[in-house]
């Protein structure tokens, strides 16, 4: 059991994991670098906890002790107690849930290794928006994707607000970078997988006309926010895929259509 100990200072050194939680290069730079992530709200801790990641620390507002006694009871790591304006003096924003936890990185696996046993993938090339990729990764656990490969340049799924969006889902669906890329998706092809890109490219035929559900394995690969796929990722693909739309509307929010992929490439 940690013993909760209040804490007056912002620049106290016990609270260094939480400086800054708005400055996203900060961020990007600093957490992998040293190993950590932030959790933001009890469901989401309490989520990384039984997903077998450890607590570095715990930062809550007083009201939440109560809410979180029986973490703190069970905790190894220390818990700082602070007031929400000194809260919101660290982290640079009011924390609303008033729980915040740092926690320990896993080494991230291989992507030959994530594949086995794997049959519904996503790809996703150069996803930097982390709400996004929080959505993507909620779709992909709630409609049953096996993982998610990231090229080099996505954004991190552990970074606070992708885990926030994604309610802690990130910790739920397995994930691996492939580098080199576009070359790392040879790994898929090797693993007996169909890559199914999406793209409103001509040439693409309907998700219906692929029929992705009938395919042993199927790899849904997905792009950035309005430039998409790139050429090199579209010319690694097995199949150009789209959505069909009505109404004048060219194309969905990256999140929406994943969704979509996701749900139709598991019917039946």
């Amino acid at each position: 059991m940690s013993q909760p100990s209040t804490v007056t200072d912002p620049a106290d050194p016990r609270l260094a994991d939480y400086t800054g939680l708005t400055d996203v290069e900060l961020r990007r730079r600093r957490e992998p670098a040293e190993g950590l992530f932030i959790a933001e709200g009890e469901k989401v801790i309490r989520r990384a906890l039984a997903a077998g990641y450890g607590m570095r620390s715990m930062l809550l507002t007083p009201k939440w002790l109560d809410v979180m006694a029986d973490v703190i009871d069970e905790a190894d790591a220390p818990v700082h107690v602070v007031e929400p304006g000194l809260a919101e003096q660290v982290t640079g924003y009011h924390v609303h849930r008033g729980a915040l936890a740092s926690m320990a990185r896993k080494p991230l696996p291989a992507a030959a290794g994530l594949l086995a046993g794997a049959r519904r993938v996503a790809v996703l090339e150069g996803l930097v928006d982390h709400t996004n990729l929080g959505a993507i990764f909620r779709s992909a656990a709630a409609l049953g994707m096996d993982a998610v490969l990231l090229s080099p340049d996505c954004a991190d799924p552990l970074y606070r607000r992708a885990v926030k969006t994604s309610m802690g889902a990130v910790f739920s669906v397995p994930y691996a970078r492939l580098d080199p890329w576009p070359g790392g998706l040879a790994v898929l092809r090797e693993a007996g997988f169909r890559l199914l890109a999406l793209t409103p490219a001509e040439g693409s035929v309907t998700l219906a006309e692929a029929t992705p559900q009938l395919l042993p394995k199927a790899a849904l690969m997905l792009g950035a926010e309005g430039d998409g796929l790139t050429r090199g990722a579209l010319a690694a693909a097995d199949t150009l895929v789209r959505i069909p739309m009505a109404h004048g509307i060219d194309s969905l929010n990256v999140g929406a259509a994943a969704a979509v992929a996701f749900y139709t490439v598991n019917a039946g």
